[in-house]
Formats: structure tokens, C-alpha cells, sequence
């Protein structure tokens, strides 16, 4: 018993050791977000919220997993609920669609013509949908995991440059990979750990490498140009281009492997102009995961074990949004 009660009051040390031995949290401002947006019916409640977008008209979509947990291995089974919810940008649930057709739902992205990209991590597909949710174009084969052109590993995001689909790809492979609107294999580059995301603007493809927590940059022929190292070493989940060279970033884990949301300003030269927290309170409370811009300026980001998508602004001395370039 003396024997058992010192080993507990050991381990007991060693992990208190092992807590003062951890980083303090990165203190940031904290950024309200609007309580009252969206507006949710009392049976359309969200599930892990995983992603979010804005199309030309400001409407919002919003793709998340109707009461279906991130747990390996995954279900084999489609989630019976819709799963993809269109908001007006008032927030008022206007659509609603993709009920029987996801296992685990990821990356949600419009493109130019308004068409919805859905990536799904259990599926090993990526699909092209109407607005109305008729499918269009569907890319690699249901379950089987490959890194070639015809298959994905576990793809999380969508971008688009000119006529061509960019997928980030993802848990499994390494990549990016590129496609043409139809859906023919171009090539594919990079080396991530867990590409989480993708974004471009007028000059550069940006590219979330989670998992070595920074961000990587290239030119639009995917010649790396630079890359930027998270403060304290945080994971990077989404980014989108704010115009001028600026970029927007949300980071869902510290280096600590904490769960939070905070939001990077990082000006044309790659330095940091701003960030804020909008995690909500509590121990691993939120875990920001994807983030799209509104034609007003709004900021919308999604939160994973938070059930939410929030919507916010950023101060005036950071906002300096070009709408037009924000896509």
C-alpha cells in the first residue's frame, strides 16, 4: 500500500510537472462576435460546424455534421440530416440540403459561377453541386485512398484560380492538387502535413500546412515564394485573402495542442498587423476551423466543438478589406 501511494503521489508530481512545463496561452485581444446572427429554426440545430463560404449575392454556406462526431474509424453510413445550410446574409436559414449524401463532410467552397465544392475525409471524394444541391461533377472513388490523379487522402479544402480547381489534399497525402473545371487532372505539388486549406488571390496560392504550423506561399505556377511561422507555434486551419497582398488566418490549436480561435491580420510583406481571440470561454471551448468574407466586410468563421458559425468585424484600425479582391 506505502508502495502504491507513493507511485500515485509520484505520478501526481510528474504530471503536475508536466502542466507547469507547458507554454502559457498566447494573450491576444479578445474580438466580440454577433450573438444574434445566424438564426437558427429549433429543428435545423447545427452539428460540428466544419465549414463556410459566401457567394456573390452574400448569401452564407454553412456545411457541418448534423450530430455526426470526428471519431476514427469513421462511419460507413451517410448522414441521414441535411448538412448544408444556405443563410441569407441577415441570417435567416433560406436552404437547406445533403441530407443521405456525406460520411464526414469537410471543405465547403463556391466558385465563380456559384457552383458549391464539397470535400468529404470519409468518402475520399471531392463534388461539384448546383446551388439547388444537384450533383455535378464528382472527383476520386468512394473509400479508397490513393495520392495519384484519379484518387484523394482524406481532401479538406477548395480554391479556384481562373479555370482551375485547386484541392487541398489533405490528412493523408501531401498535396495540392489541380484539376480543370471539368474535372481532368493537371498535376500536383507540395509537401504538408495535413494541408488544411487553401486560398489565392491575385498574385499567390497560400496554403494552411497545418500540422508544421505555418502557412506557405507561392506564386500561381506553385513555385514556393516564402513561408510564415505561426507566433508560438499555432495552428493554421483556415486563411482567406483580404486584398492588396493581406491575408486573414484563423488558428484553431496552440502549440500546446489547445484548442482555440485566433484570428491573424498578416499585412502584403507577410508581418503580423493584428490578432484577436474569439474562442468561447472555457478550456478547448472552440476550435476555429474555416473562415469566408462578406461583400459588407463581415467575417464569418466556423467552430468545430463549439456547434457555431459567428459573425464578426474587424476593428477599424485592421480593416482595410478590398471586397472585390477578398475572394
Amino acid at each position: 500500500m506505502r508502495w502504491w501511494g507513493a507511485a500515485v503521489a509520484g505520478a501526481a508530481l510528474a504530471l503536475g510537472a508536466c502542466d507547469a512545463a507547458l507554454p502559457p496561452r498566447e494573450e491576444v485581444a479578445k474580438l466580440a462576435v454577433d450573438a444574434g446572427w445566424p438564426t437558427i429554426p429549433a429543428d435545423a440545430k447545427f452539428g460540428e460546424v466544419s465549414a463556410v463560404d459566401v457567394d456573390r449575392q452574400g448569401n452564407v454556406w454553412v456545411l457541418h455534421r448534423a450530430g455526426r462526431e470526428w471519431i476514427e474509424p469513421f462511419p460507413t453510413t451517410p448522414i441521414a440530416e441535411p448538412t448544408v445550410f444556405k443563410f441569407s446574409p441577415e441570417g435567416k436559414l433560406i436552404g437547406q440540403w445533403g441530407a443521405g449524401l456525406f460520411i464526414m463532410p469537410h471543405g465547403l467552397s463556391i466558385d465563380p459561377q456559384g457552383k458549391v465544392w464539397i470535400t468529404d475525409a470519409g468518402l475520399e471524394q471531392v463534388f461539384r453541386f448546383s446551388p439547388e444541391g444537384k450533383l455535378e461533377v464528382t472527383l476520386g472513388e468512394r473509400g479508397v485512398t490513393r495520392q495519384d490523379a484519379g484518387y484523394f487522402g482524406r481532401p479538406a479544402d477548395v480554391a479556384f484560380l481562373g479555370d482551375k480547381v485547386l484541392i487541398a489534399d489533405g490528412y493523408v497525402n501531401t498535396r495540392v492538387a489541380e484539376f480543370d473545371a471539368a474535372g481532368r487532372f493537371i498535376k500536383d505539388w507540395g509537401d504538408f502535413r495535413i494541408a488544411h486549406a487553401v486560398a489565392v488571390d491575385d498574385k499567390h496560392i497560400y496554403v494552411a500546412d497545418r500540422e508544421n504550423a505555418r502557412i506557405m506561399v507561392y506564386d500561381h505556377e506553385g513555385k514556393l515564394l516564402e513561408e510564415r511561422k505561426s507566433p508560438a507555434g499555432n495552428h493554421t486551419y483556415g486563411l482567406k485573402p483580404l486584398g492588396g497582398g493581406r491575408l486573414l488566418a484563423v488558428e484553431g490549436r496552440d502549440s500546446a495542442d489547445r484548442k482555440g480561435a485566433i484570428i491573424r491580420v498578416y499585412g502584403a510583406g507577410g508581418t503580423i498587423e493584428a490578432s484577436y481571440d474569439i474562442s468561447l470561454p472555457g478550456e478547448n471551448a472552440s476550435l476555429g476551423h474555416d473562415l469566408a468574407i462578406g461583400p459588407e466586410g463581415h467575417i464569418f468563421v466556423t467552430d468545430v466543438p463549439g456547434g457555431r458559425v459567428v459573425r464578426f468585424s474587424l476593428p477599424a484600425s485592421a480593416n482595410r478589406t478590398n471586397a472585390n479582391q477578398s475572394r
